[in-house]
């Protein structure tokens, strides 16, 4: 009696959430939020930069734990280095597939090059990244997965990137999939689908365009908290019960 009564006021356990392409924009909104719900970080990135390790005092500002783990996730071996050390350093609760890329070409002008650079990054990367996570997570408590899709993955981009939307697309049907895989080992799995972002990247590559695009979504532009919010709502205790969703995140954008 006394035992369980001492578990039922133990504090609660520190989750660790890796989050891929952690850098900038949504992974680096998205690991900050998982910091202020408590969560201790392992971020990700291609290349070790001044902005990744950035965002790692950031998070041990807030009190959490950060540590760098430097991997191309389009890569197996690199990939399975990197879980070999996550498994070395402890559990992981949850994975946040986030890291992705684009190309802006029509598909006349995509070579064979350019496609599988973009399906690698965005959806093949996925798949490295959840199928680790899951081995480590189907030998602990369960976990959360949570895959960066977008609204071009659901009604095409506006122009080209039909290697962008394919692979976005494709998230969300390997969310689905994994989603009944995974739930008999209490790991659940969704996606959400941004809408257009006010990121930098966003200013820079629409220039003088960015006014005329908010103009066109009926909440306005996003920003990259309300992504974050999200994601945090899926990897917390109110979203226990929800698996193989895609939460969409598009101020009315698209409506479905």
């Amino acid at each position: 009696m006394q035992e369980n009564h001492m578990k039922e006021n133990s504090p609660p356990k520190t989750r660790t959430a890796l989050v891929t392409g952690a850098a900038r924009g949504l992974g680096r909104g998205i690991a900050l939020g998982l910091a202020e719900d408590g969560c201790d970080l392992i971020l990700n990135d291609l290349r070790d930069t001044d902005e990744l390790q950035a965002v790692a005092m950031e998070i041990r500002g807030l009190g959490q734990q950060a540590r760098v783990e430097i991997a191309d996730v389009s890569d197996e071996a690199a990939v399975d280095a990197m879980f070999e050390r996550i498994a070395a350093r402890g559990p992981l609760d949850i994975l946040i597939n986030n890291a992705g890329t684009a190309h802006a070409a029509d598909i006349f002008a995509i070579t064979a090059k350019d496609w599988h650079r973009v399906i690698d990054t965005n959806l093949t990367s996925c798949f490295l990244c959840s199928r680790r996570a899951a081995g480590q997570m189907r030998a602990g408590e369960g976990g959360r997965i949570v895959s960066i899709s977008s609204i071009s993955g659901q009604q095409g981009a506006l122009f080209g990137h039909v290697h962008y939307s394919a692979s976005k697309a494709g998230i969300v049907g390997f969310t689905k999939a994994l989603a009944r895989t995974l739930a008999p080992l209490g790991v659940t799995v969704n996606a959400v689908a941004p809408g257009i972002i006010d990121t930098e990247l966003l200013r820079r590559t629409h220039e003088g365009q960015v006014e005329q695009i908010a103009a066109g979504i009926p909440l306005g532009l996003g920003r990259v908290e309300d992504v974050a919010a999200a994601v945090c709502f899926l990897c917390g205790p109110g979203a226990r019960y929800i698996t193989g969703a895609t939460l969409d995140v598009n101020g009315g954008m698209y409506l479905r």
